[in-house]
């Protein structure tokens, strides 16, 4: 706040080194501590990792890492393994986010009702996800394998060769299941955003005499759009970064890197084979295309 002075003139306000609010800073000065730690400066470093010719040494060991320029990106971006990497993290993110997105708004609409036991199904959604990924990998297992349950319903009309080895279907099975895990969370995010829709619209929607499905699309959709972006970044995010899924019920990507996603290749070529330098070209790559899809998703949604 500014006081005036005795010739009439406002005097400026005296400037604060630690801004206006202090104990705010000193709050979140924790996480901030987090996010340089375990984010910024890991990323950081693979980026640097990315432009050196870079190698694991003993410990103590001290030896150069010449700079290389681009000689890493480029054998990234001719490696067929990698492009088939990225292709299958997009085939993954077309089928996963529509699916999440979709699923997720329409069970927290059911939700949301006054229904019986609406308490033991809201946990019963958000089981699976807090549940760890190898015993739920374990019961997909039996369900898909060759011999699964799934396989014996169907009889004749069961894929050959199954599921998880089937390199049209493996991808899109991970999808729907990595959706059917996660879908506890969006869930619960778009519960939070009904509750901030007015009643009164509804009302007057039934005053109108719309359907349900009119009220849904004409009242729920718009009234939760920004937690449908939060969703569709989050969903997005999270699936670029698949690594567990493939690696159980795949095997490690296969078949012939059907499944084979760039976090997946980033451990195998950097720890299993000891190119860590590729690895990090790799990860940096696939953080400025998560970037790139996360504010396309978001510049389209809020226009919409």
């Amino acid at each position: 706040m500014s006081f005036p002075t005795r010739d009439g003139a406002r005097a400026r306000p005296a400037r604060r080194p630690l801004g206006r609010h202090p104990l705010g800073l000193a709050f979140v000065s924790p996480y901030m501590v987090f996010v340089a730690v375990v984010f910024a400066y890991p990323f950081g470093f693979a980026a640097w990792m990315s432009f050196h010719d870079y190698f694991f040494t003993a410990p103590g060991t001290l030896v150069d890492h010449p700079f290389v320029g681009l000689d890493n990106y480029a054998a990234v971006l001719g490696d067929p393994a990698v492009r088939q990497a990225f292709l299958n993290i997009l085939v993954f993110l077309v089928i996963n986010v529509p699916l999440t997105v979709v699923m997720a708004l329409v069970l927290a609409s059911a939700l949301n009702a006054k229904l019986p036991f609406r308490t033991f199904f809201r946990a019963a959604y958000y089981v699976p996800y807090v549940t760890a990924s190898v015993a739920v990998v374990g019961v997909w297992l039996w369900l898909f394998n060759s011999g699964g349950l799934v396989n014996k319903v169907l009889g004749p009309a069961a894929p050959d060769p199954s599921w998880l080895v089937n390199g049209t279907l493996a991808m899109p099975l991970i999808a729907v299941f990595v959706a059917w895990k996660q879908l506890g969370l969006f869930i619960m995010l778009y519960l939070a955003a009904l509750q901030n829709i007015p009643k009164e619209l509804y009302e007057s929607a039934d005053v109108d005499g719309a359907s349900t499905a009119r009220k849904f699309l004409s009242v729920t959709v718009p009234g939760v759009r920004p937690a449908t972006t939060l969703v569709v970044i989050v969903a997005t995010i999270t699936g670029a970064n698949l690594f567990t899924e493939p690696y159980l019920l795949t095997g490690g990507g296969g078949p012939d890197g059907a499944s084979a996603s760039p976090v997946l290749l980033m451990y195998q070529r950097g720890i299993e084979q000891g190119q860590p330098d590729i690895a990090a070209a790799i990860g940096v790559l696939l953080v400025l295309l998560v970037l790139v899809a996360s504010l396309i998703n978001r510049k389209l949604l809020e226009r919409g």
